[in-house]
């Protein structure tokens, strides 16, 4: 619970660059907190170096906290799928390695069964097979706190004004019903 005395839930999603899927779910209705982190691995409290050097089989993740009275998990699944290219088997954009891989990581059978049946109704929208991995969670590891709200904190660095921004302008567009703060 948080300090409203609402239940929160946990989605844990790997996308790529965590400083993107981060800067975009911190700005939906619902969501309380995102945290950028590594899970899926086989080494304990691994650092960024160790992740980007693919050898740890973690997953740059972000894991978030939300109420699903004001966005469901179905709804965080297809906005995960819809912001990065669930396509590509260990790559986003220039990033390559396992560690950028497409991954949805299940707190438990029912988001397991919610993710299997969206990938299946979401095939229909992508003209390449999707390869997201569904996987059981098991642990998260904070990354380093420079990587904790990165975008908000370097926004005018060149690869948030390159990458980040023009991302972040899209998925506005495409969910603007779906934002804490609706656009005008």
């Amino acid at each position: 619970m948080n300090e409203n005395n609402v239940m929160l839930e946990t989605a844990t999603f790997g996308g790529g660059c965590f400083w993107c899927t981060e800067a975009m779910f911190r700005e939906l209705a619902g969501v309380h907190s995102v945290e950028s982190g590594y899970s899926g691995g086989r080494v304990d409290d691994p650092n960024y170096r160790q992740v980007c050097s693919g050898t740890t089989g973690h997953a740059e993740v972000i894991q978030v906290k939300y109420d699903s009275a004001i966005i469901s998990f179905r709804d965080l699944l297809e906005i995960h799928m819809e912001t990065h290219d669930p396509t590509t088997l260990n790559q986003q954009g220039a990033d390559k390695g396992t560690q950028y891989r497409s991954v949805i990581f299940a707190h438990d059978a029912i988001q397991r069964q919610i993710a299997e049946q969206a990938l299946k109704d979401l095939q229909t929208g992508f003209s390449r097979p999707i390869v997201t991995e569904i996987a059981d969670f098991e642990t998260f590891y904070k990354a380093e706190g420079y990587h904790q709200d990165y975008y908000s904190q370097n926004s005018s660095a060149g690869y948030c004004q390159v990458v980040i921004s023009p991302k972040l302008r899209k998925f506005r567009e495409k969910f603007r019903k779906k934002l804490a703060v609706q656009a005008a």
